[in-house]
């Protein structure tokens, strides 16, 4: 019964990871509607690349870092200078509860990505977009994606 159980379980969590990945194509047509397509000076393959090395594409997806703060999202915004998570101390300078970003219609996390890339450094403010996307092609992220 236990081992029922555990599966049910294991099963269910694995139910709900799967809800809240988005596709990459389906992801870049949503931030081509959202006008991200060449925003500062970044392309979709900028906005894919930077979602993927992020969150693997998990929209509800939520780290803690070892400064207290968390990161929330697609884009994983941080909490201590981006979103208010009622938890530590924050600037909230994108003014949106960090629970907002986690929403399926994407519209609170690009609005605020878009005052991240807006404010210095662009998309270097974000670690991994730097490790892993800048200076290198990125064209096959939309490889297959057809945005009409």
């Amino acid at each position: 019964m236990p081992r029922a159980l555990l599966i049910s379980l294991v099963s269910c969590l694995a139910a709900v990871h799967q809800a809240s990945l988005i596709s990459r194509c389906d992801l870049a047509k949503a931030l081509h509607e959202e006008d991200l397509d060449g925003f500062e000076g970044y392309s979709l393959s900028d906005w894919l690349c930077l979602a993927f090395v992020e969150s693997n594409f998990n929209i509800s997806k939520v780290n803690e870092n070892t400064d207290g703060s968390f990161d929330y999202g697609i884009f994983q915004i941080n909490s201590h200078y981006w979103c208010n998570d009622h938890q530590s101390h924050s600037e909230n300078i994108c003014h949106v509860d960090c629970q907002e970003l986690l929403s399926p219609n994407l519209l609170s996390i690009v609005n605020c990505a878009k005052k991240i890339v807006s404010s210095a450094g662009g998309m270097k403010n974000w670690v991994e977009w730097k490790l892993h996307c800048l200076g290198r092609p990125l064209s096959y992220w939309m490889t297959g994606c057809h945005l009409g």
